[in-house]
């Protein structure tokens, strides 16, 4: 049994059939419908969504390979990967933009919800993200109140505009959404607790949700008590659970987050966070034997694998080419 790095005892064919099985790009109906089986999921009562945060092609790869019926696109995962920077606002509509569409293409039958900060604008701009967000193949995404110069949810120091601002920000997604005739699934975020407060936190959910959100998102929750009364406060209203771990929030698992009352929660640090230790062990390993020591099963072709590496080959035998009539295995030496 061959083992892959982040997918502990999967076994190799798992994670090649899993790849197989995606497309290359998910046309406009797929794109369609998978919002609506969000959009419904959401309707259920039963539903539940678990989200693990991806940021780039291969952690959203070996999520699919993992099993997930759902991927999250992280802002913050996004601005570390695309430009090395903090989760400061650097990220633009268009660098969002496309690693959603990216991302939300790898699989033809696997929603992506999808960080949007502000919406980047004001109401013209909001509406431009949420036609974007939706043409991109995009099953849901978020919107919050901070300033333009926002930051990490999870840093203290958050600026918010008025809760007139957020609901005009909220109002336009959905109706950019009803234009187009998507399901898209609109998120409104709140980072009110930190400065303002529970109550007043509150008061900008059921602005959003009157204005039309489909789900409320209120971030930072300091406690399990407040995570429950949360939910019975907007009660029939589905909501969203943040579980940064290390953050404000305490540690709460899909399972808990279940029987609270959540109907999605997203896990944003998911697959960054493991990255990010691998590869500073790696470096640091490279650096002081002057060799990474990779495991043996870690070959070039389980990285493309992983990658779609055989649904590759198959697409051009299947269109009459040749390029790969001799293989890609590299015989034993």
């Amino acid at each position: 049994m061959t083992q892959v790095p982040g997918i502990g005892t999967r076994r190799l064919s798992q994670v090649e059939s899993a790849s197989s099985s995606t497309s290359f790009m998910v046309g406009k109906k797929s794109e369609e419908k998978l919002a609506t089986n969000l959009r419904r999921t959401l309707a259920d009562p039963n539903g539940f969504v678990v989200a693990p945060g991806v940021y780039d092609g291969m952690s959203a790869r070996l999520a699919l390979a993992a099993g997930f019926d759902a991927l999250y696109m992280t802002g913050a995962g996004t601005a570390a990967s695309v430009h090395g920077q903090a989760d400061l606002g650097i990220c633009t509509l268009n660098d969002m933009r496309a690693n959603a569409e990216m991302l939300a293409n790898l699989s033809p039958s696997t929603p992506l919800i999808a960080d949007a900060d502000t919406g980047y604008g004001g109401p013209i701009m909001v509406a431009r993200t949420t036609e974007q967000y939706a043409r991109s193949g995009v099953a849901g995404f978020h919107i919050e109140d901070q300033v333009q110069t926002k930051r990490c949810g999870h840093l203290s120091g958050k600026l918010l505009v008025d809760k007139e601002a957020y609901t005009t920000r909220i109002r336009a997604a959905v109706q950019a959404r009803q234009r187009l005739g998507s399901d898209i699934v609109v998120i409104a975020r709140t980072d009110a607790l930190q400065s303002l407060g529970y109550e007043e936190s509150l008061a900008r959910l059921r602005s959003a949700r009157d204005a039309g959100a489909d789900v409320g998102f209120l971030e930072g929750i300091t406690s399990r008590e407040m995570a429950r009364q949360a939910v019975q406060d907007l009660a029939p209203w589905p909501l969203l659970l943040n579980m940064v771990e290390h953050g404000s929030t305490p540690n709460i698992s899909a399972a808990e987050a279940r029987e609270l009352g959540f109907r999605i929660i997203i896990f944003p640090f998911a697959t960054i966070g493991p990255a990010l230790t691998a590869m500073r062990e790696g470096l640091e390993k490279l650096k002081r034997d002057g060799i990474p020591g990779l495991d043996k099963e870690l070959t070039p072709q389980m990285l493309f694998r992983v990658c779609g590496l055989d649904r590759s080959v198959q697409l051009d035998a299947e269109a009459g080419g040749s390029a790969f009539e001799g293989g890609v295995d590299l015989r034993e030496k």
